[in-house]
């Protein structure tokens, strides 16, 4: 990883965070949280003075952990050295068009009809936005250490918690701390590890990384994250030049690399209940659309070429294109639909109605309608085989068609 044009304390803010998540089905509005609060250690101060924790200014308790304190590391900055960004204010897609590439990527999030993109060249900076669209507090999240964009409603148990940086990496992942309880989460999980809801789950949402191209023509009136934060930041520059080269070792990991893989191989992850699977970009590239089933769920497999990485040449803008990708059910209005790619678009083989990566209809007898999307994340695969060591490995059209 090359950081360049940067000083000695914006490297270390930088080298902190990280991002990703665990993945569930589609969004349930008004579903709540799960887990089971994890039991005080009583032999938690003797671990945790083995640990290479720092407990200087913080009121966790530690006495809740459900994962050693051995597995955490310092990523260099003290929590919320890299910033939040907790006042969210946003722009017009016809101003956000003089600052942002075609084909530059960015979060797409849609809730209650309220259609919101967070660029990567902001968030990069952040990493965490607490926001509210369509009247749900979120979370967006982006972990440069591990390609990862993960949404979460931030609301658990009827108390609705803001989350900053704690400046502490768990297998290259953010951890991230809410600033009510001051309990630690994994961000790739959306897991409370340690304090006082240590045990617990935030919902992930469903979003996208997708080309500024394709938000702005789904989204014409769509609402675009500002670049002014209240921060000094060179936005659209990516202090992380070169980092994702596949073949490189990742920052801040002492874990085992799972090598059916390379390290920092872009997959989109899936997750439906206690079964995972990756699916390789470079599969999904050749393939195009994938039909799948993954513990009894249907679903289908949209990638897009167009979308350029935030994690390559030091503009974003310039960087080169990995793609996008979508997962949604194929299953609508009781019928199952069949597609393929056609052009930059989808083409359902039953209507012939012509689809986007977002899963909606945008010609065709199926004209505005939508697929349900399935919570996935594009991760890089050495983050995603840590958390998930049992992960299947998608294949191509061979074991596809043993799948389906």
């Amino acid at each position: 990883m090359i950081l360049k044009n940067m000083s000695a304390t914006e490297i270390l803010a930088l080298g902190a965070l990280v991002i990703v998540a665990s993945l569930s089905q589609s969004v349930a509005a008004g579903s709540t949280a799960s887990g089971q609060l994890v039991k005080p250690d009583p032999d938690y101060r003797e671990k945790l003075a083995s640990s290479r924790i720092s407990t200087y200014g913080w009121k966790t308790d530690f006495s809740r952990h459900s994962v050693p304190f051995g597995e955490i590391l310092s990523g260099g900055v003290s929590r919320d050295g890299i910033p939040p960004i907790d006042k969210p204010e946003f722009v017009t897609v016809a101003d956000a068009d003089g600052w942002l590439a075609k084909q530059e990527p960015v979060i797409a999030l849609e809730i209650n009809g309220d259609a919101r993109a967070y660029p990567l060249q902001v968030i990069i900076w952040h990493e965490l936005v607490n926001d509210e669209v369509g009247g749900m507090p979120v979370t967006v999240s982006f972990c440069p250490l591990c390609n990862s964009v993960l949404v979460f409603d931030r609301r658990l148990d009827g108390v609705v918690y803001d989350f900053g940086v704690s400046g502490n990496l768990r297998n290259s992942d953010l951890i991230m701390w809410d600033r009510q309880t001051e309990s630690w989460w994994q961000q790739l999980t959306g897991n409370a590890i340690i304090g006082q809801l240590a045990g617990k789950k935030l919902r992930i949402l469903p979003s996208s990384i997708i080309a500024w191209s394709d938000f702005k023509a789904a989204h014409p009136q769509g609402k675009v994250l500002s670049k002014k934060t209240g921060y000094y930041r060179r936005y659209g520059d990516n202090p992380y030049v070169g980092y994702d080269r596949a073949d490189t070792p990742p920052f801040l990991f002492d874990g085992k690399l799972d090598d059916r893989l390379q390290p920092k191989e872009r997959v989109l992850a899936v997750t439906i209940g206690e079964v995972s699977a990756a699916f390789p970009f470079g599969v999904l590239r050749s393939e195009r659309v994938v039909s799948y089933t993954l513990n009894g769920q249907e679903m289908v497999i949209l990638f897009k070429p167009g979308a350029r990485s935030a994690l390559g040449a030091q503009s974003i803008a310039d960087a080169a294109d990995v793609g996008a990708t979508g997962v949604f059910d194929p299953n609508l209005d009781g019928k199952k639909l069949r597609f393929r790619a056609e052009g930059e678009h989808f083409v359902d083989r039953k209507t012939g109605s012509v689809w986007n990566i977002l899963g909606e209809a945008i010609d065709g007898p199926l004209a505005g309608k939508k697929l349900t999307p399935i919570v996935h994340a594009n991760h890089f695969w050495f983050t995603w085989a840590a958390f998930k060591p049992d992960t299947t490995i998608y294949g191509g059209e061979s074991q596809r068609a043993r799948a389906d």
